[in-house]
């Protein structure tokens, strides 16, 4: 079963938390307290972000991190693909061009597989933070900083 990690779902989580408050700092604490999540976790995979040009951090007493771009700008597949690598359902689609397994050119199953890697493609590929951002103030139970 292909399950994306807690690295790929973090990382998402605090790009949305970014992109809720895109003209002021967010500190890794306040993503921590309301996602409930380890400070030293999140210190990890901000550092992925920061390195991708994703995220800039900003020191000092109103410091934190901020997005560098738009939310619209960034794409859940984006996002997704920097922490979990590609988003094939099986390995055989993995990597390269190259042919991942000796069955794969009579394997039958292969084209169902390439049918699903496409859909999540389309998925992750068309929606954006600022479609994320709409859904999170839409939610009954969110309460903003």
């Amino acid at each position: 079963m292909m399950k994306i990690s807690t690295r790929g779902q973090y990382a998402l989580r605090m790009m949305v938390e970014f992109a809720l408050h895109p003209n002021e700092c967010t500190t890794l604490s306040q993503v921590a307290a309301r996602h409930d999540l380890s400070d030293k976790y999140l210190e990890q995979i901000v550092a992925v972000l920061v390195r991708a040009g994703y995220v800039t951090s900003v020191r000092g007493a109103k410091g934190g991190y901020m997005l560098t771009k738009d939310p619209s700008e960034y794409t859940a597949g984006m996002i997704l693909r920097l922490m979990e690598g590609d988003l094939a359902p099986v390995a055989c689609l993995s990597g390269d061009t190259e042919p991942q397994c000796k069955h794969w050119d009579t394997c039958s199953t292969l084209s169902l597989w390439k049918q699903v890697e496409d859909a999540i493609s389309q998925v992750v590929d068309h929606v954006t933070l600022a479609d994320l951002v709409r859904d999170q103030l839409q939610r009954p139970g969110y309460t903003p900083r």
